[in-house]
C-alpha cells in the first residue's frame, strides 16, 4: 500500500527535523577568526620593532620592556575582566573587547606624533599596555563559548582549534607584515590591523549567541550539545538577566588553593614562555643571530608557525580521539601535553648548528610539539566550575600570562649581558621541560571542581 501524500510530507518533516544542525562549526570559525586577528595585534611589534628600533634608537632592554608592556596590563586584567564576564557574558563584553583593542593598535602607527608628547618608548608601552588590558577578555571568553557550544567529546578538538589561531596569525600575518613594513612602512601595519579589527567587532556582535538562544540552531544539536555537557546558555550572569553572578573573589579563593589547578597554571605559564618567544623574540633572533633581511625573517618565521598549526589541530584531535575510545580523561588530556612539551626542547638543539635550514627545521619540531602540547584551555573548559567560568579562565590566563612580561624582559638582559641568543634557547627549553614535571608531579586527575559556596 503507498503511502498518502499527506504521510510522507510528515515523514519527510520528521527527518528533517532529527537531522542536526552544525552552528556550533561557524560559531568556532568565528572564535578562529577573532583569535587569529588577536594574536597578529600581539605580534605587530616583533615584526616592526626592527624598523622602529632603528627609527627611535632602543636597546636590547629597552625592546624588552616595550615587548613586555602588553603582558603587564593583560595580567593585571584578567581577574577583572573574568568578573566581567560572569557578569555581562561573552557577547558584549568580547566585541567591547575587541574594538577597543583595535583602536589602540591603529593608534601605535601614530607614534611619531605622539613621540613630540613624551619619549617613544614611554608612549608606546602605554600604547601596548592599553592593548593588553582591552585584549583581557579574549581567551577566558573563549573557553566559555566553547564550554557552551561543545559537548566534552569534541571540546578538546574545539580548544585546540581556537588555540592554534596563533600559530595561524604567524603562518598568514607574519609574511604579509613584513611585506607591509619592506614596502610601505611599520605604520601601515598598525593601521590595517587596526580598522580590520574594529570592522570585526561589529561581525561578533551580529553573530554570536548562545546555543539555547541561537536561531539557526535546532532541537537536535541543542540536545547534542546539552546531553554531551555544553553550558547551552553560556552560563550568562546578572547583565544579562539570569541570577545574580557569583562573589568572585570567595571563589577564586578556591580556585586558587586547589592543588590540579595550580599544576595547570605552572603549566600554562611554561608552555607561555614558548608562545612569548615566537611572538616576540623570535624574528629578531632571526634577524640578528642569523643574518636574515626582515623580509626574510617575516616568511621564514611563518614555517615553524605552520607545524605549530598542524601541531596544534592534532594535539586535540588526538585527545578527543583518546576519550572516544574509553580513555580517562587525565590520560586523554595529559599524553599530548608530555609528548608534546618533550618535542619543544629540541629547540636548545639550535645552539650547536650553523645551517640555515637546519636551525628553521628544528624550530619548526620545537613549535609543532608545542601546538600539540598546547592543550591548556581545554583542560580549563574540563575543570572551571560552571558558576564562574570567566574567573577561572581569568585566574589560569592571569598565570600563563605571566610569562610575556618575564619571557621578553629576561631575554632583553640576556642579550645584554651575553651578547648571544644561546642562552635565552635554554631559558626557553628548560620551560618546556618543567610543563613536563607540573602535568605528571602535580596535577593528578582532572576533573570539573566542585566550589563550597558562602
Amino acid at each position: 500500500m503507498n503511502a498518502s501524500p499527506t504521510s510522507s510530507a510528515a515523514a519527510a518533516t520528521s527527518a528533517e527535523g532529527a537531522r542536526r544542525t552544525n552552528v556550533r562549526y561557524w560559531i568556532l570559525l568565528l572564535i578562529f577568526i577573532v583569535t587569529t586577528v588577536n594574536y597578529a595585534d600581539r605580534a605587530t611589534l616583533s615584526i616592526t620593532g626592527p624598523a622602529m628600533r632603528e627609527e627611535f634608537g632602543f636597546s636590547a632592554v629597552q625592546m624588552g620592556y616595550i615587548f613586555s608592556a602588553f603582558s603587564w596590563a593583560y595580567v593585571m586584567a584578567q581577574i577583572p575582566g573574568g568578573w566581567l564576564l560572569d557578569r555581562f557574558g561573552a557577547r558584549r563584553i568580547y566585541a567591547a573587547s575587541i574594538f577597543v583593542w583595535s583602536f589602540f593598535t591603529l593608534l601605535q602607527g601614530w607614534l611619531g606624533v605622539f613621540a613630540t608628547i613624551g619619549s617613544a618608548m614611554t608612549v608606546l608601552f602605554a600604547l601596548r599596555f592599553a592593548v593588553g588590558l582591552a585584549e583581557s577578555p579574549a581567551f577566558p571568553a573563549n573557553a566559555k563559548v566553547v564550554a557552551s557550544w561543545f559537548p566534552t567529546a569534541e571540546r578538546g578538538t574545539a580548544s585546540a582549534i581556537f588555540n592554534a589561531a596563533q600559530y595561524f596569525a604567524a603562518v598568514v600575518f607574519t609574511p604579509l607584515m613584513a611585506w607591509v613594513v619592506h614596502s610601505w612602512g611599520w605604520h601601515h601595519v598598525y593601521l590595517w590591523m587596526g580598522l580590520m579589527g574594529m570592522a570585526l567587532a561589529l561581525v561578533w556582535l551580529k553573530i554570536m549567541r548562545s546555543p539555547a538562544t541561537h536561531p539557526a540552531v535546532n532541537r537536535a544539536e541543542l540536545a547534542h550539545i546539552e546531553q554531551g555537557g555544553g553550558l547551552i546558555h553560556m552560563n550568562e550572569g546578572a547583565g544579562q538577566g539570569s541570577e545574580k553572578a557569583p562573589a568572585g573573589w570567595f571563589y577564586a579563593k578556591q580556585l586558587l588553593s586547589n592543588r590540579m589547578l595550580a599544576g595547570v597554571y605552572l603549566g600554562q605559564y611554561c608552555i607561555n614562555v614558548l608562545t612569548y618567544f615566537f611572538l616576540t623574540w623570535f624574528p629578531v633572533y632571526l634577524v640578528q643571530a642569523r643574518g636574515m633581511s626582515i623580509l626574510k625573517a617575516g616568511f621564514v618565521a611563518s614555517l615553524p608557525a605552520i607545524c605549530g598549526f598542524l601541531g596544534g589541530v592534532l594535539g586535540g584531535v588526538i585527545s578527543d580521539s583518546l576519550l572516544r575510545k574509553g580513555y580517562s580523561l587525565t590520560f586523554a588530556r595529559k599524553l599530548p601535553i608530555v609528548v608534546g612539551m618533550l618535542l619543544s626542547v629540541s629547540m636548545i638543539a639550535c645552539n650547536y648548528v650553523d645551517a640555515e635550514w637546519l636551525v628553521v627545521g628544528i624550530m619548526a619540531l620545537a613549535f609543532f610539539g608545542k601546538g600539540i602540547g598546547a592543550l591548556g584551555w581545554a583542560v580549563v573548559a574540563d575543570t572551571a566550575p560552571k558558576e564562574v567560568m570567566g574567573l577561572a579562565g581569568s585566574i589560569f590566563n592571569t598565570f600563563g600570562n605571566i610569562a610575556g612580561i618575564v619571557t621578553p624582559i629576561v631575554i632583553g638582559y640576556i642579550l645584554s649581558v651575553t651578547g648571544s641568543f644561546n642562552g635565552a634557547l635554554v631559558f626557553v627549553g628548560i620551560n618546556a621541560l618543567v610543563t613536563v614535571v607540573s602535568y605528571l608531579v602535580i596535577v593528578k586527575d582532572i576533573r570539573r571542581v566542585e566550589l563550597k559556596h558562602a
